[in-house]
């Protein structure tokens, strides 16, 4: 099993800045990738970012690309979302999730095994 833990969300102002992160523990060496996810009310879960376990692969939306940031605190098993230029449309909850297989979509909630228990990220205009 892998437990992940989400921190740092919050509320900010329209243009502001917040930074999440996931810290994994448990059976880490299965991990091959992680991925950020947020889901916004009355609408579906939809993909935002995601890293490599080595931190030398990203992806990102189109709808945060240039804003957003995904890293790997390579001092321990923690893995940041910095947040830039926030509009209100990213309010939402934000989830932290691991995937063990390399061959799954990145961008797809089922190709993700575990999941923490989410942050709510609250951006004002």
């Amino acid at each position: 099993q892998v437990q992940l833990v989400e921190s740092g969300g919050g509320l900010v102002q329209a243009g502001g800045s917040l930074r999440l992160s996931c810290a994994a523990s448990g059976r880490t060496f299965s991990i091959y990738a992680l991925g950020w996810f947020r889901q916004a009310p009355g609408k579906e879960r939809e993909f935002v970012a995601s890293v490599s376990w080595n931190g030398g692969s990203t992806a990102y939306a189109d709808s945060v690309k240039g804003r957003f940031t995904i890293s790997r605190d390579n001092a321990k098993n923690t893995f940041n979302l910095q947040m830039n230029s926030l509009k209100p449309e990213d309010t939402a909850v934000y989830y932290c999730a691991a995937r063990g297989n390399p061959y799954k979509k990145y961008d797809q909630l089922f190709s993700y095994d575990y999941w923490g228990q989410g942050t709510q990220v609250t951006v004002s205009s």
